[in-house]
Parts: C-alpha cells; structure tokens; sequence
C-alpha cells in the first residue's frame, strides 16, 4: 500500500486499512462489509478517501461540464411525484407542447452559443393519459412519444450538429434501439432502488413508472444496446443511508457488466412550492456530503456529478467530496426541471472550480472515456454518429478550447 493511500487510515477517524486497500484495487467486497465500512468511519475520512480515489486517475485535475441547449419538449407527464413542479396540466398556461420548427429553433440558438448538447426533455409517456398529447402527436405524424424524439433528434444532427441526448424516462429496449443512431447517450434516473417509496404517502405513491424494477430493467436494456447512460439518485426523498448504498452497489452492479453507465448524478431533493412534500426538509449538508463520497468511494471509473444550481452557495463543498463533473449547464435556456433554481454562470462555475485548483472544461454529452478508447468507440458510439463527434473534440476527448471562444 502507499504511502498517500495508508495516511488515509491515520486521521481525524479511522479507515478500515484492509477496506481502503480493496477498495483501491476494485477488488470483491461483501454489502455488509461496504455498509459497516461507511457507517463506522468519519465523515472527514470518508472525504479525504473520495478526493484520493477521484485524484488518482484525474492527473490533469480537469473538472467537466456539458454545455447545453434544454429542450423542454413536453411537460405533461403520466406520473405524479410528490416533489415534483415540472409535470402540467394541459389546461394551465405553463403546458408545453414544441413543434419541430420550435425545437430546431432553440437547436440553432444553442449552436450560436457555442453549446455541443441537445438535452431534449419530457414527462412520462404523457400520451397513454392525456388526449391532448395524442392530438399533438398525432397532428405531427407520430404515433408514439418515442418516434417524434427520433425525428427531432435526426434533424437536430442534421441541421445543427449539437448532439442529441434524451431524457424521457423509461424506456423500452426497442425504444432505445430507435435513438441510438442519434442519440449519443441517453439519461434516466434511477432516484433509488427501494421499493418502499412507492408506499402510500411516500415520494412515489403516484409515481409507477418510478418502480426501481422498471427503471433498472431500462438501464440493464440499454447496456445490452451498448447505448452510454446517465443515471443516478435523488437524495431526501425519504430513503435512508443503506437505500443510498444498496442503490449505489446495484448501479455498480449493472456497470460492471455492461460498462455503459457513464454518470451518475447525486442530486440533492428542494421542497418545492405547491407539491405535498413541500414541508419535508431536504438533506443535511452532512448527509449530502457521506452520499457524494459513498458514490465516489464504490463506482470505480462512474463520473460523479452534482448539479451546481440546486446548492447555490455551497457548491464548492462537492469537489471537496470527490466530484468531477457539474453536468450540463446551458448559457441559454432555464432548468425547466428546476426553474427556481437558475445555472450559475459557467464563467461563475469556472471561478469556482479554479479557487479549488481545478481546470474547468467542457465535454459532450458522452464522456472521454467512450470517444478515446478505440473499443469503446467501436463499440458504444453509433458510426454515422463519429463525423458529428470528431470535429468537436480535442486528443483527450474533450470540447476544443478554441470551439468555444
């Protein structure tokens, strides 16, 4: 063992030395065995253990985001959270339903600015509840949410060259299949493995398409496509710490398998005006902080993100808990997700990410890793998608610096 790796057993608490060291190596380690390792050891260890593990192999000291155009396609949604502001009504003035004239629209703006990524965003399947979103589909020549993605996506390619990456929730493995030529990776959040969140009065009695079997038999399908994903956990919704770790191990699980999880997301829960969990309390920064670090410290080789606007004036404590990506942030459009929560300036986020001795740099909507590495390229990137990547990127697999001044 190192020296560096075994001073992490020598401070203000104790690390179990023989967990850091097979840890470090990825080597096999029992739940029970991860699960007593975090709840017996120090918050400020547990820290110091995920800036090693995140260090180790981010030599360069690169911090990335995507810079990104939100498509917010349609905000109806067949799913009713319990936390949730983003899902409308088609009777309110806030519905959104885009024409494809729109989209492409916001695609050439975003191109103008200089972003790389179509986020293209929706609700739930909101065709198989609300007529309305069948007549929007239907008037458009689309029979299904899924198909209408497909076309936007190709010409958004097409006319653009910003590279599409979809979130619509679960989706089908054929589903899947249908985006991949134009999608370079897609997104779904797990938000946790515990069933007992769908119980009555929990975040997502109202919510099935939340089940942890439906959204793990989703990203299982698109490892088997070999389609990149981001996915990842939503924090305070009621789950407790060994629901984050069971949830962190399956995703390790999955990955280890299909090596196609790209990212995962630790995202802290913000009571929100007018939903049922608005009095609930969102996590202690002390909760937040062990959840970052337990993501870190388990998913060897996952980029861990967390969103810089949802924690406006703290967001700094997370690359002191082993983060290397702040996710997408556009110079244009709002978190349609999270409107009361505006991006912060990339110049702001840059400044940030600096004072921690930190390079701040843009990357696509599909990681390095999958671009650089000749058998991943081979095998998780679509071929008619490598003319619309190589232009963009630099020899480490990133966004040109020059692209973007």
């Amino acid at each position: 063992m190192n020296n560096k790796l075994s001073s992490l057993s020598c401070q203000k608490g104790f690390l179990n030395q023989e967990i850091v060291y097979r840890i470090s190596e990825n080597k096999p380690i029992e739940e029970i065995e991860i699960t007593n390792f975090i709840k017996n050891s120090n918050l400020d260890d547990l820290l110091s253990f995920s800036r090693y593990l995140r260090d180790k192999n981010n030599s360069s000291k690169v911090i990335s985001y995507s810079r990104k155009i939100f498509i917010n396609l349609i905000n109806l949604c067949k799913d009713s959270c319990s936390y949730c502001t983003y899902k409308k009504e088609p009777y309110t003035s806030e519905v959104v339903m885009l024409k494809p004239h729109q989209v492409l629209s916001l695609a050439d703006a975003g191109k103008k600015l200089k972003c790389t990524e179509a986020l293209l965003v929706t609700g739930e399947r909101p065709e198989l509840k609300y007529s309305e979103a069948k007549k929007w589909l239907n008037e458009l020549g689309y029979k299904n949410l899924v198909e209408l993605i497909a076309y936007l996506s190709e010409i958004i390619l097409k006319n653009t060259g910003l590279l599409p990456h979809t979130n619509a929730g679960s989706l089908t493995k054929k589903e899947m299949a249908m985006l991949k030529s134009t999608n370079v990776s897609l997104g779904m959040m797990l938000e946790n493995a515990s069933e007992k969140l769908l119980e009555l009065g929990k975040a997502h009695e109202k919510a099935p398409s939340k089940n942890p079997k439906v959204r793990i038999k989703s990203i299982i399908s698109a490892g088997e496509l070999k389609i990149p994903i981001t996915t990842g956990l939503l924090i305070g919704i009621g789950e407790q710490l060994v629901d984050v770790i069971e949830s962190i191990l399956l995703i390790k699980e999955i990955n280890e398998k299909y090596g196609h999880i790209q990212e995962v997301i630790i995202q802290n829960f913000t009571p929100k005006i007018g939903t049922s969990m608005y009095n609930c309390k969102p996590p202690s920064d002390t909760y937040f902080l062990k959840c970052i670090a337990i993501a870190r410290i388990l998913l060897t080789g996952i980029n861990i993100q967390v969103p810089p606007n949802l924690s406006p004036n703290v967001y700094a404590n997370y690359l002191d808990a082993g983060i290397n990506d702040w996710g997408g942030i556009s110079p244009l459009t709002p978190d349609y997700v999270n409107p009361e929560y505006p991006w912060p300036t990339i110049n702001e986020v840059k400044t940030v990410t600096n004072s921690k001795g930190f390079n701040l740099r843009a990357r696509l909507p599909i990681y390095p890793e999958y671009i650089i590495n000749k058998n991943n390229l081979e095998n998780f990137v679509a071929p008619n998608l490598k003319e619309f990547i190589e232009p963009l990127i630099d020899e480490k697999g990133l966004v040109k610096e020059d692209y973007i001044l």
